[in-house]
């Protein structure tokens, strides 16, 4: 048990891969849309949005790992709903994030503004 967990003590974040599993497949998007159904905000294409609504219905956040209890991993900020299934995490490494200059629209910082 203890190898699965083992050393996460030392990680302070986690990405978590999961299954947007209550998205039924007549719900998947493949098209431009406005992001939040906004229409002072561009059309743009699913890929460059984080909605649930992919073709391929998987979610890769970053979260906060609060503690692990036995085979349970705690933590805080996971954008997911409660009892969605998690494929796999891994510790996020600040060497392995984004290098360099980071980009977005404004749109999307006004979005994210409040999200936690």
């Amino acid at each position: 048990m203890g190898r699965v967990v083992g050393g996460l003590d030392d990680i302070s974040h986690l990405e978590v891969s999961y299954h947007f599993d209550r998205v039924p497949v007549e719900r998947i998007e493949t098209g431009a849309r406005h992001p939040r159904g906004n229409t002072d905000w561009p059309l743009v294409g699913v890929f460059a949005q984080r909605g649930k609504s992919r073709p391929n219905r998987i979610g890769i956040p970053r979260c906060r790992l609060l503690r692990t209890d036995g085979l349970d991993i705690r933590v805080e900020g996971l954008d997911a709903v409660h009892g969605t299934p998690v494929s796999t995490s891994k510790p996020y490494l600040a060497e392995l994030g984004p290098q360099g200059r980071k980009d977005q629209p404004s749109w999307a910082t006004e979005i994210m503004r409040n999200h936690y």
